[in-house]
């Protein structure tokens, strides 16, 4: 069944009249023929009775007002520095743009590599995983790289990535931080200074994780060992799982997950002057996916390949997104293939984790 936008003011009679044939002028009134406007097949060429859909004389119309609609929002000034962005950044340099960072500022590049500069703000929206309403953002962006800064300069949204809340002067004076994700039966965690270097990299074994009857002071045991190992840094930010409580059958890894956090919140705090900023931060799961393009849907896909990306370009860039020492890429180079990806996923999460907190922070 067509779905039909609009009234047709003609009367279709069965029989031998057709749909755009006018009636004998006997047999009923007058009436002025107009279009019909498919909502699901406008692009698409159909004849009606001779009538081309795809011809009409209105549907060019449409397409022309359209095609200005992005273009018609900036003044010539503003579409020359906008376009000039698009043309000439490198990807390093897109990505300091808001909404460039991961696959769209590669999709950019790629599209410029193969079909030329950007001829017109419209012609951005050809690029994969930019539409209108991104593109807007983009472009606004470039054109006042500060105004969000100022905007948020205070505290940090909770709903955003960060609890509890704390003073975003406090998280953007970090020298460092380690960020930690756990597993079933592992905890990863990730030393990462403002520059987003790497300073160390680790995972460790845990026995009693998700063993028997959860027993809390074997829990404490291999938790309390873990982070013995763990560097001086100014936050510690543990990942918050995006388990939800109605799905019954991951309740056993739910009460594992909360354990363990508890547990990492009560044994990394410690006793803080009134006033001062909390040291161990929750970062939310879905809000690091996202920042890297790792959602579908609800649910969160693997981060092995965004960071088997930045490894190379650690070697390959002269200024690469994340930096890896040498001996770190040698160690872990071949620990996020897919047939090893059990054995490296939550030190992927928890690399991924720190850089999205950093990159976040200069939002």
């Amino acid at each position: 069944m067509w779905i039909v936008k609009g009234i047709l003011s003609s009367v279709v009679l069965k029989g031998h009249y057709s749909l755009f044939s006018r009636p004998p002028p006997s047999s009923l009134p007058d009436y002025a023929l107009r279009f019909l406007h498919f909502t699901c097949c406008r692009s698409s060429k159909i004849m009606f009775s001779e009538f081309d859909s795809s011809n009409a004389s209105i549907s060019p119309e449409l397409r022309q007002e359209n095609a200005k609609a992005l273009d018609s929002c900036y003044t010539e000034e503003q579409r020359a520095v906008i376009l000039q962005r698009l043309n000439t950044a490198t990807e390093s340099e897109l990505e300091q743009v808001k909404l460039l960072r991961g696959r769209k500022s590669v999709n950019i590049v790629k599209y410029r590599t193969r079909h030329g500069p950007f001829s017109s703000l419209e012609s951005v929206i050809n690029v994969p995983l930019l539409k209108y309403k991104s593109a807007i953002m983009v472009f606004d962006s470039i054109l006042n790289p500060d105004n969000k800064r100022k905007r948020n300069k205070g505290k940090v949204h909770l709903a955003k990535f960060i609890k509890p809340d704390v003073n975003r002067a406090h998280l953007e004076d970090a020298s460092s931080i380690i960020s930690i994700v756990c597993g079933t039966n592992k905890i990863a965690w990730a030393h990462m200074d403002r520059a987003r270097t790497v300073l160390d990299w680790q995972q460790a074994e845990c026995q009693s994780f998700m063993k028997g009857t959860y027993l809390a002071s074997d829990y404490l045991e291999d938790i309390s060992s873990v982070i013995s190992s763990f560097p001086a840094a100014d936050f510690f930010l543990v990942e918050k799982p995006s388990i939800s409580p109605q799905n019954t059958s991951l309740f056993p890894v739910m009460v594992h997950l909360r354990t363990v956090e508890a547990m990492l919140f009560a044994l990394l705090s410690q006793a803080r002057e009134p006033g001062s900023p909390p040291k161990v931060l929750n970062m939310m799961r879905i809000s690091v996916g996202r920042h890297f393009d790792l959602m579908v849907g609800d649910c969160r896909t693997s981060g092995a390949e965004t960071l088997r990306k930045m490894m190379t370009d650690s070697v390959m860039k002269r200024d690469p997104r994340v930096l890896f020492p040498h001996d770190l890429v040698l160690k872990h180079r071949n620990s996020f293939q897919m047939s090893s990806r059990n054995k490296g996923e939550e030190m992927c999460d928890a690399l991924l984790q720190a850089v999205a907190f950093f990159e976040l922070l200069q939002e």
